[in-house]
Protein backbone atom coordinates (compact mmCIF):
# COMPACT_ATOMS: atom_id res chain seq x y z
CA UNK A 1 0.00 0.00 0.00
CA UNK A 2 3.09 2.92 1.18
CA UNK A 3 5.41 0.82 -1.31
CA UNK A 4 7.60 3.70 -2.78
CA UNK A 5 6.01 6.46 -0.34
CA UNK A 6 7.68 9.07 1.93
CA UNK A 7 6.81 8.98 5.55
CA UNK A 8 6.04 12.46 5.18
CA UNK A 9 3.59 11.88 2.60
CA UNK A 10 1.98 9.07 4.35
CA UNK A 11 1.39 11.16 7.05
CA UNK A 12 -0.02 14.13 4.93
CA UNK A 13 -2.48 10.90 3.23
CA UNK A 14 -4.34 11.93 6.91
CA UNK A 15 -5.50 15.31 6.29
CA UNK A 16 -8.51 15.12 4.37
CA UNK A 17 -8.05 17.39 0.89
CA UNK A 18 -11.31 18.13 0.28
CA UNK A 19 -11.67 19.60 4.31
CA UNK A 20 -8.34 21.45 3.74
CA UNK A 21 -9.43 22.95 0.25
CA UNK A 22 -13.01 24.04 1.75
CA UNK A 23 -10.94 25.85 4.58
CA UNK A 24 -8.78 27.96 1.41
CA UNK A 25 -12.09 28.60 -0.61
CA UNK A 26 -14.20 30.27 2.79
CA UNK A 27 -11.16 32.61 3.00
CA UNK A 28 -9.70 33.20 0.00
CA UNK A 29 -6.67 31.66 0.55
CA UNK A 30 -5.57 31.36 -2.93
CA UNK A 31 -6.46 35.26 -3.76
CA UNK A 32 -3.45 36.36 -6.02
CA UNK A 33 -1.41 33.20 -5.89
CA UNK A 34 0.40 33.02 -8.76
CA UNK A 35 2.33 29.65 -8.59
CA UNK A 36 2.93 28.42 -4.84
CA UNK A 37 -0.64 27.59 -3.40
CA UNK A 38 -1.87 27.39 -0.15
CA UNK A 39 -1.39 23.53 -0.53
CA UNK A 40 2.22 23.82 -1.20
CA UNK A 41 2.56 26.39 1.80
CA UNK A 42 0.95 24.26 3.99
CA UNK A 43 3.31 21.35 3.25
CA UNK A 44 6.28 23.43 3.47
CA UNK A 45 5.36 24.80 6.90
CA UNK A 46 4.32 21.06 7.99
CA UNK A 47 7.76 20.18 7.43
CA UNK A 48 9.65 23.11 9.04
CA UNK A 49 7.31 22.09 12.13
CA UNK A 50 8.58 18.59 12.06
CA UNK A 51 12.12 18.77 11.29
CA UNK A 52 12.96 21.70 13.79
CA UNK A 53 13.74 24.44 10.55
CA UNK A 54 14.42 27.67 12.44
CA UNK A 55 14.00 29.69 9.25
CA UNK A 56 12.93 30.42 5.83
CA UNK A 57 16.45 30.01 4.54
CA UNK A 58 16.56 26.88 6.83
CA UNK A 59 13.34 25.41 4.67
CA UNK A 60 15.09 26.55 1.55
CA UNK A 61 18.25 24.76 2.28
CA UNK A 62 16.70 21.57 3.32
CA UNK A 63 14.35 20.83 0.60
CA UNK A 64 16.59 21.97 -2.34
CA UNK A 65 18.79 19.04 -0.82
CA UNK A 66 15.54 16.65 -1.59
CA UNK A 67 14.43 18.57 -4.87
CA UNK A 68 14.05 15.00 -6.76
CA UNK A 69 11.74 14.26 -3.48
CA UNK A 70 9.50 17.19 -3.48
CA UNK A 71 6.69 15.87 -5.59
CA UNK A 72 6.90 12.38 -3.91
CA UNK A 73 6.15 15.02 -0.47
CA UNK A 74 3.72 16.48 -2.19
CA UNK A 75 5.09 19.89 -2.79
CA UNK A 76 4.26 20.97 -6.53
CA UNK A 77 5.47 24.74 -6.44
CA UNK A 78 8.84 25.84 -6.73
CA UNK A 79 9.94 26.09 -3.27
CA UNK A 80 12.09 29.44 -2.27
CA UNK A 81 12.83 32.25 0.58
CA UNK A 82 10.79 34.29 -1.70
CA UNK A 83 7.79 31.82 -2.43
CA UNK A 84 7.61 31.20 0.87
CA UNK A 85 8.02 34.91 2.34
CA UNK A 86 5.08 35.89 -0.17
CA UNK A 87 2.69 33.49 1.00
CA UNK A 88 3.03 35.32 4.34
CA UNK A 89 2.96 39.07 3.68
CA UNK A 90 -0.22 41.14 4.68
CA UNK A 91 -0.26 43.36 7.39
CA UNK A 92 1.99 44.29 9.89
CA UNK A 93 1.78 42.29 13.51
CA UNK A 94 1.77 44.75 16.66
CA UNK A 95 1.25 44.77 19.80
CA UNK A 96 -0.36 47.58 21.58
CA UNK A 97 1.50 48.46 24.46
CA UNK A 98 2.21 51.97 24.56
CA UNK A 99 -0.17 55.36 25.15
CA UNK A 100 0.03 56.42 21.70
CA UNK A 101 -1.03 52.98 20.29
CA UNK A 102 -3.77 53.18 22.93
CA UNK A 103 -5.40 56.66 22.04
CA UNK A 104 -5.11 55.01 18.31
CA UNK A 105 -7.46 52.05 19.54
CA UNK A 106 -9.49 54.61 21.78
CA UNK A 107 -9.94 57.08 18.50
CA UNK A 108 -10.72 53.94 16.53
CA UNK A 109 -13.73 52.86 18.38
CA UNK A 110 -11.99 50.14 20.23
CA UNK A 111 -11.96 49.68 23.67
CA UNK A 112 -9.22 48.33 25.51
CA UNK A 113 -8.09 46.92 29.31
CA UNK A 114 -4.04 46.81 30.26
CA UNK A 115 -2.41 47.25 33.76
CA UNK A 116 -0.80 50.31 34.19
CA UNK A 117 3.19 50.74 34.79
CA UNK A 118 4.61 51.78 38.52
CA UNK A 119 5.60 54.87 37.36
CA UNK A 120 2.54 56.06 35.34
CA UNK A 121 2.23 59.65 36.01
CA UNK A 122 -1.56 60.19 36.32
CA UNK A 123 -3.82 62.77 38.02
CA UNK A 124 -7.27 62.23 39.87
CA UNK A 125 -10.03 63.77 37.64
CA UNK A 126 -13.23 62.40 39.31
CA UNK A 127 -13.97 59.33 41.58
CA UNK A 128 -16.99 57.28 41.28
CA UNK A 129 -18.30 55.43 44.22
CA UNK A 130 -17.51 51.29 44.42
CA UNK A 131 -18.41 48.29 46.41
CA UNK A 132 -14.81 47.76 48.23
CA UNK A 133 -16.60 44.67 49.54
CA UNK A 134 -15.87 42.90 46.17
CA UNK A 135 -12.02 43.91 45.93
CA UNK A 136 -12.53 47.38 43.92
CA UNK A 137 -10.17 50.04 46.07
CA UNK A 138 -11.02 52.64 43.67
CA UNK A 139 -12.72 53.60 40.42
CA UNK A 140 -11.58 57.05 38.75
CA UNK A 141 -11.19 59.32 36.21
CA UNK A 142 -7.63 59.88 35.33
CA UNK A 143 -5.37 62.25 33.26
CA UNK A 144 -1.61 61.83 32.04
CA UNK A 145 0.78 64.37 33.59
CA UNK A 146 3.56 63.12 31.65
CA UNK A 147 5.37 65.56 28.96
CA UNK A 148 5.32 63.11 26.30
CA UNK A 149 2.70 60.85 28.00
CA UNK A 150 0.00 63.50 27.84
CA UNK A 151 0.86 64.24 24.29
CA UNK A 152 0.43 60.41 23.34
CA UNK A 153 -2.89 60.00 24.81
CA UNK A 154 -4.61 63.82 25.66
CA UNK A 155 -7.70 62.38 26.96
CA UNK A 156 -8.94 61.23 30.03
CA UNK A 157 -9.84 57.20 30.84
CA UNK A 158 -10.52 55.14 33.69
CA UNK A 159 -8.40 53.59 36.36
CA UNK A 160 -9.96 50.91 38.17
CA UNK A 161 -7.99 49.62 41.46
CA UNK A 162 -8.32 45.87 42.84
CA UNK A 163 -7.11 43.91 45.56
CA UNK A 164 -6.80 40.00 44.29
CA UNK A 165 -8.12 37.61 47.10
CA UNK A 166 -5.60 35.44 46.23
CA UNK A 167 -2.58 37.04 46.60
CA UNK A 168 -3.57 40.53 48.40
CA UNK A 169 -1.73 42.14 45.68
CA UNK A 170 -3.22 45.41 44.60
CA UNK A 171 -3.66 46.23 40.71
CA UNK A 172 -4.46 49.30 39.05
CA UNK A 173 -6.46 48.60 35.87
CA UNK A 174 -6.39 51.07 32.71
CA UNK A 175 -9.28 51.76 30.24
CA UNK A 176 -11.04 54.28 28.10
CA UNK A 177 -14.48 52.03 28.42
CA UNK A 178 -16.53 53.97 31.19
CA UNK A 179 -19.36 51.78 30.59
CA UNK A 180 -18.69 48.33 32.40
CA UNK A 181 -19.09 47.95 36.22
CA UNK A 182 -15.72 48.28 37.61
CA UNK A 183 -15.54 44.50 38.61
CA UNK A 184 -16.30 43.39 35.34
CA UNK A 185 -13.19 45.37 33.98
CA UNK A 186 -11.12 43.22 36.40
CA UNK A 187 -12.25 40.31 35.22
CA UNK A 188 -11.11 40.74 31.31
CA UNK A 189 -7.61 41.54 32.56
CA UNK A 190 -8.22 38.04 34.39
CA UNK A 191 -9.39 36.52 31.50
CA UNK A 192 -6.27 37.44 29.48
CA UNK A 193 -4.68 34.53 31.18
CA UNK A 194 -6.02 32.29 28.90
CA UNK A 195 -3.95 33.96 26.04
CA UNK A 196 -0.99 32.92 28.37
CA UNK A 197 -2.30 29.30 28.98
CA UNK A 198 -2.57 29.52 25.26
CA UNK A 199 0.97 30.26 24.23
CA UNK A 200 2.08 28.25 27.31
CA UNK A 201 0.87 25.33 25.52
CA UNK A 202 2.60 26.19 22.08
CA UNK A 203 5.65 26.82 24.03
CA UNK A 204 5.62 23.08 25.63
CA UNK A 205 3.96 22.10 22.96
CA UNK A 206 4.94 23.00 19.26
CA UNK A 207 8.42 23.75 17.55
CA UNK A 208 8.08 27.33 17.10
CA UNK A 209 11.90 28.94 17.64
CA UNK A 210 11.17 32.39 15.93
CA UNK A 211 8.35 33.52 13.64
CA UNK A 212 9.32 33.26 9.84
CA UNK A 213 7.69 36.49 8.97
CA UNK A 214 6.63 39.37 11.06
CA UNK A 215 3.30 39.94 9.88
CA UNK A 216 -0.23 39.34 11.20
CA UNK A 217 -1.11 36.61 8.43
CA UNK A 218 2.52 35.34 8.82
CA UNK A 219 2.31 34.88 12.67
CA UNK A 220 -1.11 33.42 12.10
CA UNK A 221 -0.23 31.21 9.76
CA UNK A 222 2.90 29.90 11.64
CA UNK A 223 1.13 28.89 14.72
CA UNK A 224 -2.26 27.46 13.06
CA UNK A 225 -0.16 25.79 10.71
CA UNK A 226 1.76 24.15 13.39
CA UNK A 227 -1.04 23.31 15.76
CA UNK A 228 -2.44 22.10 12.70
CA UNK A 229 -0.04 18.92 12.58
CA UNK A 230 0.36 18.43 16.17
CA UNK A 231 -3.22 17.58 16.20
CA UNK A 232 -2.31 15.67 12.70
CA UNK A 233 -0.42 13.53 14.57
CA UNK A 234 -2.78 12.93 17.04
CA UNK A 235 -5.22 11.90 14.63
CA UNK A 236 -2.83 9.39 13.29
CA UNK A 237 -1.59 8.10 16.97
CA UNK A 238 -5.36 7.28 17.42
CA UNK A 239 -6.07 5.56 14.31
CA UNK A 240 -3.39 3.54 14.34
CA UNK A 241 -3.67 2.44 18.07
CA UNK A 242 -0.61 3.79 19.02
CA UNK A 243 0.68 3.38 22.79
CA UNK A 244 3.41 5.70 22.38
CA UNK A 245 3.26 9.61 23.87
CA UNK A 246 3.02 12.22 20.84
CA UNK A 247 6.46 13.58 22.03
CA UNK A 248 7.91 10.32 21.24
CA UNK A 249 5.94 10.44 17.87
CA UNK A 250 7.38 13.69 16.89
CA UNK A 251 10.52 12.33 17.85
CA UNK A 252 10.42 9.70 15.12
CA UNK A 253 9.02 11.48 12.71
CA UNK A 254 11.68 14.13 12.73
CA UNK A 255 14.52 11.80 12.01
CA UNK A 256 12.60 9.81 9.22
CA UNK A 257 10.49 11.34 6.98
CA UNK A 258 12.43 11.04 4.15
CA UNK A 259 12.02 6.94 4.86
CA UNK A 260 9.98 4.66 2.39
CA UNK A 261 8.91 2.84 5.60
CA UNK A 262 5.13 1.79 6.31
CA UNK A 263 3.60 4.55 8.50
CA UNK A 264 3.13 1.88 11.29
CA UNK A 265 6.11 0.58 11.03
CA UNK A 266 7.84 4.03 11.79
CA UNK A 267 6.56 4.50 14.18
CA UNK A 268 6.91 1.35 16.13
CA UNK A 269 11.06 2.01 16.20
CA UNK A 270 13.11 3.51 18.88
CA UNK A 271 14.69 6.43 19.10
CA UNK A 272 17.36 7.15 20.84
CA UNK A 273 17.53 10.09 23.20
CA UNK A 274 20.77 11.28 22.18
CA UNK A 275 19.53 11.46 18.43
CA UNK A 276 17.12 14.76 19.18
CA UNK A 277 18.20 18.21 20.10
CA UNK A 278 18.53 19.16 23.40
CA UNK A 279 16.24 21.66 24.14
CA UNK A 280 13.11 19.32 22.82
CA UNK A 281 9.97 21.12 22.84
CA UNK A 282 10.81 23.83 25.20
CA UNK A 283 11.32 26.39 23.08
CA UNK A 284 11.28 30.11 22.43
CA UNK A 285 8.49 31.70 21.19
CA UNK A 286 9.09 35.21 21.52
CA UNK A 287 12.68 36.58 22.68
Amino acid sequence: MHTGKLLFAQLMEHLPPMVFERCVARYGGHHQVKSFSCGDQFLCMAFAQLTFRESLRDIEACLRSQAEKLYHLGIRGQVSRNTLANANATRDWRIYADFARLYRLHQAGSFFVTRAKKNMDAQRRYSHPVDRSTGVIFDQTLVLQGYQSSKDYPETFRGVRYKAPETGKRLLFITNNTALPALQICALYKARWQVELFFRWIKQHLRIKSFFGTSENAVKSQIWIAVSVYVLVAIVKKRLNLTRSLYEILQILSLNLFEKTPLDAALALTVSPHEHPSDGNQLILFN
